[in-house]
């Protein structure tokens, strides 16, 4: 765990680095119509999300049981935190789901920053649509303007202007707040 809450923060700034698709230019000079357009990967801004919001989570509680101050709401800061506390904190009821939610943290920012051949940043959540057992993933679609759209198992699917929205709907769902 202790290695594991340690790697946190540089993988966490390292991830940065794939927020944009296109690889940075050597030459920046452009010629007209030579621009390519940038597009943003919604796994990587939630990948970063989802570590900041868990750590947070975890030094929210242990401040709480333990009557000390929570750290600064960064990656370094609430990692720091928790491996100062870690000792107590494995000693408690979950810690089985800290470690498995931490492990996670990791290899979901592993697979980030270096994805399997084939994968690259595929999202994949359980579907907002009421009543919906599928998955949404965010994987090429041939025949698509953009080239990408977000779909579910089950036949639903968002182009990327609908995407904020989903975002907010998957926000909701993860916090268990009905859409």
């Amino acid at each position: 765990m202790e290695r594991h809450l340690r790697a946190l923060p540089g993988l966490h700034q390292e991830c940065l680095h794939q927020v944009s698709s296109t690889a940075r230019r050597s030459n920046p000079t452009k010629v007209s119509g030579s621009r390519k357009q940038d597009h943003l990967d919604i796994s990587v801004l939630d990948a970063r999300h989802n570590i900041l919001a868990i750590l947070e989570s975890w030094a929210a509680m242990v401040a709480e049981k333990l009557t000390v101050t929570a750290p600064p709401r960064s990656v370094p800061h609430l990692a720091r935190f928790l491996t100062r506390h870690l000792k107590w904190l494995t000693a408690q009821p979950p810690a089985i789901d800290f470690a498995d939610e931490i492990e996670c943290l990791v290899a979901e920012l592993r697979q980030t920053i270096d994805p399997e051949p084939g994968d690259l940043h595929t999202l994949i959540r359980k579907c907002v649509v009421d009543d919906c057992s599928g998955t949404i993933s965010a994987a090429p679609r041939t025949g698509s303007a953009s080239g990408t759209s977000l779909t579910c198992s089950s036949g639903h699917s968002w182009e990327m202007c609908e995407w904020l929205g989903l975002r907010k709907l998957m926000e909701r769902q993860r916090k268990g707040v009905p859409a």
